[in-house]
């Protein structure tokens, strides 16, 4: 089986789904412990993130193991980071809130961990929408510029995670530290594009005819 094949995902994506499969395992034979809404809130929040910085590390890992199958890889996990979050967040509104929209606006307006992360899900929701090769014949160049919306959610993500911590920072602390070096790797880069630009914009200038 190819690194990049159409098994490969399936096989990655069925995989991904197992934390869900042993939740619901969890939850219908009382595995939860003695706070199971506030266990399953943590398992999909974690998840979340877990998955979102899986997807950071396929383009390093493509260009560090010279693999470029791994591409595809990072649709998947965005798919499955989106999942979760969703469940993250059906899990609060519905088990926390019971459906109390008053409530929901008002924790987003006035505590600002859930304010981070519900902001998060908004900025992941369009990207899973326009994941679609169809979305990215439509949109064009605008389609990479709209998907670099992720760095900022990954950010929020690891900030919501770290700011929810009652007592234990080490593990928050974990994810963030990793989301920031996956993040960093991204600059050189970047910043080789932004000077590339820069390059092109001047060449333009000068060869337009003078007078």
């Amino acid at each position: 089986m190819k690194i990049g094949s159409r098994s490969a995902r399936i096989a990655l994506a069925v995989a991904g789904l197992i934390p869900l499969a042993q939740g619901i395992f969890d939850f219908a034979t009382g595995g939860l412990g003695p706070e199971p809404v506030e266990e399953i809130t943590h398992r999909t929040g974690q998840w979340a993130l877990r998955m979102l910085l899986l997807g950071l590390a396929v383009s390093p890992a493509r260009r560090l193991l010279d693999a470029p199958g791994l591409a595809p890889h990072r649709r998947t996990f965005g798919l499955l980071a989106f999942l979760y979050a969703s469940l993250h967040f059906i899990t609060y509104l519905a088990l926390d809130l019971d459906f109390r929209l008053g409530d929901l606006a008002e924790d987003i307006r006035e505590r600002p961990f859930i304010t981070v992360g519900f902001s998060a899900l908004v900025l992941l929701s369009p990207l899973a929408l326009t994941s679609t090769r169809s979305w990215i014949r439509r949109l064009g160049k605008r389609w990479r510029q709209l998907h670099r919306g992720v760095y900022l959610a990954v950010t929020l993500a690891a900030i919501h995670f770290v700011w929810s911590a009652k007592a234990d920072w080490l593990e928050p602390g974990i994810y963030a530290a990793v989301a920031a070096a996956l993040l960093g790797l991204r600059i050189p880069g970047a910043l080789g594009r932004k000077r590339a630009n820069y390059a092109t914009l001047r060449r333009a200038e000068n060869s337009e005819p003078k007078g």
